[in-house]
């Protein structure tokens, strides 16, 4: 019985630790952390919380908003600048600013490493 207590303990602390210090990849390569920026981009405008935020003050929106998102070591959002838009509601370019800014990448970059990603967003 106390074989299989301390099995057990050991079994479940390898869960808990593997999950604690499950680690982010680190990426290098500029096309694919391109790649994933625009992949998770895209996963936000299409998640409900996304979605249900913007129908709530901004449903008649329809265009295409062409920006900069820049990514920081940590994999945080440091910059979000609107390059070119035929939307013109500032409000709602605000919006996609504050909500954008907010995203935090599933993965991390080299130390000191910066990048930034030109990303077309369409809403129809």
């Amino acid at each position: 019985m106390k074989i299989f207590k301390t099995a057990l303990a050991i079994t479940f602390f390898m869960l808990c630790t593997n999950h604690a210090f499950a680690q982010r990849p680190v990426l290098t390569d500029e096309e694919e952390v391109s790649a994933n920026v625009t992949k998770e981009i895209d996963e936000v405008f299409k998640s409900e919380d996304f979605t249900k935020k913007k129908n709530k003050k901004y449903a008649d929106i329809k265009g295409t908003m062409v920006v900069d998102i820049g990514v920081v070591q940590n994999g945080k959002v440091s910059s979000f600048f609107k390059v070119d838009s035929d939307i013109k509601n500032i409000d709602f370019i605000n919006f996609m600013s504050e909500y954008i800014l907010q995203h935090k990448f599933q993965f991390k970059l080299q130390k000191q490493q910066r990048y930034k990603i030109r990303y077309t967003a369409v809403f129809e």
